[in-house]
């Protein structure tokens, strides 16, 4: 199995709803996203890839005008603006455009980061 995965970065504001009052991401705060994109192929095309890296071009320019500079409250709702549900949206909108995609990662920290990976494909 080969695999590949390319990194987007994007800032963005939330709030998550369902927390206490005093719970600090219950307020309106922002965070410097990075999404990795996961790719996996038991064969390589002619070239030798899984994919060519600029055909994820697509996956910059939907982070580029639909979640840079937003309110994620505002493009997930109803659901939490969690990096979970936001892995799991990315992956939906990408999954059919290109099938090589396996997982997408979320992390607003560093130090941290949500995957979503289906269990079955």
């Amino acid at each position: 199995m080969y695999k590949i995965s390319k990194e987007f970065s994007f800032s963005a504001a939330h709030s998550l709803f369902g927390l206490s009052d005093d719970h600090p991401c219950s307020r309106l705060h922002g965070h410097n996203y990075v999404v990795t994109v996961h790719l996996r192929s038991k064969e390589l095309n002619k070239q030798g890839f899984v994919r060519d890296y600029t055909e994820l071009k697509i996956v910059k320019e939907y982070i580029d005008t639909r979640l840079d500079h937003r309110n994620l409250n505002d493009i997930l709702s109803p659901l939490n603006s969690s990096a979970e549900n936001l892995a799991k949206m990315l992956y939906d909108v990408f999954k059919p455009r290109i099938p090589e995609l396996y997982a997408v990662e979320v992390s607003e920290t560093p130090k941290t980061s949500a995957i979503y990976e289906p269990e079955c494909e």
